[in-house]
């Protein structure tokens, strides 16, 4: 009897000691970027502009308009259909623009179309037709036409959360098999634009300075409004060609009116929950799959962990805690903030400590410590029978 008394005690000092309140995390110096996870002070970053950019420092400013026109410009991939007078075989047909941005016709020219305006292209070509002697000079005799624009590759750096080189204006194959069955002279690829690519590289973050959106194309360069994205208008949405280059500055702060989806920014966002406890013993049993952790770009903590079923239930589980993990995308660095679920419920000015929820960022929910002390007591029971048993003890 001594044995289990003493088994008994170990058992409960030891369950007691671990129902205290979860402890606060730790988290490196700056890794904390919106309002909402500072609750000590409740202050956001100061909001600046880069002073200089040196991708533009050999470059030729220009208005956004001198960019907006380009819709006769070609690029790889276009599909053309060149016409001939007189010719049914030899030259007429239709021709792709290779990788290499060229065009090459049944193997007797070969001319540089990437980057060019049509009309341009259909000049020099007549007149390199003209000089090998396969066409005569007669006004209008060699007709060039886009049936096609393909897609083109950017390159979108800065504040996106996906930079790099993406692919604007990629048509499925059944457009594309549709624009091939019905041609048409001449064509329009709504995809080949600015916010097309931006969309593609993740959206701009919160931190994005939308007032100023670098675009550069050779050796000119614009920049590009898009807060009409959020706050009305018409935004300047220029198409795009093969190798433009597109630069979102930082202002170095979190500006929550750009946390919703919009024609620059992502229209969801994919967020990991746990809920590895009561009342759910598993995922599976708390209904969290890859439509629950899906959610449109804009949701916060609260609703994360509504979609992890952490929130209601038992009164005996009404104290539960919840962490929030995320990285700060100005440095890279992790952050991890613990919160009171019903806490989050019950304050009045739960919005100043609700943090935004951005792609990638994790949930977790830990029991309370009610119900942490009543598996304590059940292991308790587990336990107390065998070692009574050991102790020789009988009812």
């Amino acid at each position: 009897m001594a044995y289990a008394c003493k088994c008994l005690s170990l058992i409960v000092a030891l369950s007691v000691s671990g129902c205290a309140t979860m402890p606060t995390p730790g988290n490196a110096p700056a890794s904390q970027y919106q309002s909402t996870q500072k609750i000590a002070n409740g202050q956001s970053d100061i909001c600046t502009l880069p002073p200089s950019l040196d991708l533009i420092a050999d470059k030729t400013r220009v208005e956004p308009a001198d960019f907006a026109d380009v819709s006769d410009l070609l690029g790889p991939g276009d599909r053309l259909r060149l016409l001939v007078s007189g010719d049914k075989s030899i030259l007429s047909g239709d021709y792709v623009i290779g990788s290499n941005g060229r065009l090459v016709i049944n193997g007797m020219t070969n001319l540089a179309a990437a980057g060019r305006p049509r009309h341009d292209v259909q000049r020099e070509l007549r007149q390199l037709l003209l000089e090998r002697r396969l066409v005569r000079d007669i006004a209008g005799n060699v007709l060039l036409s886009q049936i096609e624009a393909a897609g083109v590759q950017v390159s979108v750096e800065g504040a996106v959360f996906e930079p790099g080189l993406v692919r604007a204006g990629e048509r499925p194959t059944e457009a594309r098999a549709n624009t091939l069955a019905n041609p048409a002279l001449g064509d329009y690829n709504i995809g080949r634009s600015l916010a097309t690519a931006l969309r593609a590289a993740g959206g701009i973050r919160p931190d994005a300075a939308a007032q100023t959106v670098y675009l550069m194309r050779g050796s000119r360069f614009t920049t590009i409004d898009v807060t009409p994205a959020f706050t009305g208008g018409v935004p300047a949405d220029p198409q795009l060609v093969a190798g433009d280059r597109i630069y979102v500055p930082s202002l170095g702060c979190f500006q929550q009116q750009f946390v919703r989806p919009s024609s620059v920014t992502s229209p969801g966002i994919r967020v990991y929950l746990s809920n590895l406890s009561r009342p759910a013993s598993s995922n599976s049993a708390a209904g969290i799959n890859k439509d629950s952790t899906s959610f449109p770009y804009g949701v916060r903590m609260l609703d994360g962990l509504v979609a992890a079923n952490c929130v209601g239930g038992s009164a005996m589980n009404g104290q539960r805690q919840a962490v929030l993990i995320s990285r700060n995308p100005l440095n890279g660095q992790s952050v991890v903030i613990a919160r009171s679920i019903e806490g989050l419920v019950r304050r009045g000015d739960r919005d100043l400590a609700n943090p935004y929820l951005m792609p990638g960022d994790a949930i977790a929910c830990y029991d309370s410590d009610a119900m942490m002390l009543a598996d304590a007591v059940g292991v308790v029971g587990n336990l107390l029978g065998p070692a009574l048993l050991i102790d020789g003890f009988t009812p």
